[in-house]
């Protein structure tokens, strides 16, 4: 007699033809345009860094499943190269590459194979990555090259994003190009400096259903109601900086985000609002990352307050 074998996984559980390698796979194709740019701007040292956080990743997560977790590799998936990739467009393309690996294994080991691996994380790996060598080491994670387009070397220049000298100086946001900006050719890490990039792999996430519009969309709605409130000029303040990148790419994971549409919608606007209260009142320029990390931590009460109608309720209301 064949014995039939429940297999049971983490929630959410959801019937569909789509794979975990597949949504990964679309999303790393989604990134080509930032990658592009991040490695036409700052040259070979961006190569290098991103190599270097890939590369460490997928070993990380071998490692851990041979040897601490005794289950078959799950680097096929996919997932340890995206968050290979996620964390080397959030850091400055100058970084010592051995802080890119220090991030890595950070990344992999404690953010998401210390909680049970893929599904089981509570925060986005990849940013507490970023967060983690943000706090180490503060200096050589605010020290942006200036870019130096044709994928040459880069010359060693270095300069301050415009959310730091806003923050330090009170630079006028209306006086720098928004060109720039959309383009990719000014200082920060190596995968926020384009919009134009970011919104590309926006469109093809969307035109591919692998992520929805909630999140993204509340994000900036969140930022542009501070902003409204306190008078701050919204245009740059929304392409600058890593709001579209973090809005995009990392709000919307699958694992560490709501699973309704109003807590979707709730999750992405707290986390614009976060974002720019540290940006107008913190100490940090930047408050992308720190917002995400808090509403992902957020996101269990989220799902347990905000949950999706039950069968029965929708087929009384379809009777009616």
């Amino acid at each position: 007699m064949k014995e039939n074998n429940l297999i049971f996984s983490p929630s959410p559980n959801i019937h569909t033809s789509r794979t975990t390698p597949g949504a990964m796979k679309h999303v790393l194709i989604a990134l080509l345009p930032a990658i592009f740019c991040a490695l036409y701007f700052f040259g070979l040292p961006a190569l290098s860094l991103l190599i270097v956080t890939v590369g460490v990743s997928i070993l990380t997560e071998w490692l851990i499943t041979k040897y601490m977790l005794r289950r078959p590799a799950t680097i096929g998936d996919c997932s340890a190269a995206l968050t290979g990739v996620l964390l080397a467009l959030n850091l400055p393309a100058n970084l010592p590459l051995w802080m890119g690996a220090v991030g890595a294994v950070i990344a992999i080991g404690i953010a998401k194979m210390a909680f049970g691996g893929l599904g089981c994380n509570i925060f986005n790996p990849a940013l507490v990555g970023r967060v983690f060598l943000l706090i180490s080491f503060p200096v050589a994670m605010t020290t942006w090259p200036l870019p130096d387009g044709g994928f040459g070397d880069a010359d060693g220049a270095t300069g301050a994003t415009l959310l730091s000298l806003v923050k330090m100086n009170g630079a006028d946001l209306d006086s720098f190009s928004r060109l720039s900006f959309l383009v990719g050719d000014v200082g920060g890490s190596m995968g926020e400096v384009s919009a134009i990039a970011i919104l590309i792999g926006f469109a093809y996430l969307l035109i591919m259903r692998v992520i929805r519009w909630y999140i993204p969309i509340a994000v900036v709605l969140g930022l542009v109601l501070v902003d409204l409130g306190c008078g701050y000029p919204i245009g740059i303040d929304i392409i600058s900086g890593g709001l579209l990148l973090g809005a995009v790419f990392m709000a919307s994971d699958y694992v560490t985000s709501p699973m309704t549409r109003n807590g979707m919608l709730l999750y992405g606007l707290l986390i614009g609002v976060i974002t720019a209260v540290i940006r107008r009142w913190g100490s940090y320029p930047e408050g992308m990352s720190f917002a995400i990390l808090i509403m992902n931590g957020v996101t269990p009460l989220i799902n347990r307050y905000m949950r999706p109608a039950k069968f029965s309720s929708v087929k009384k209301e379809v009777d009616k």
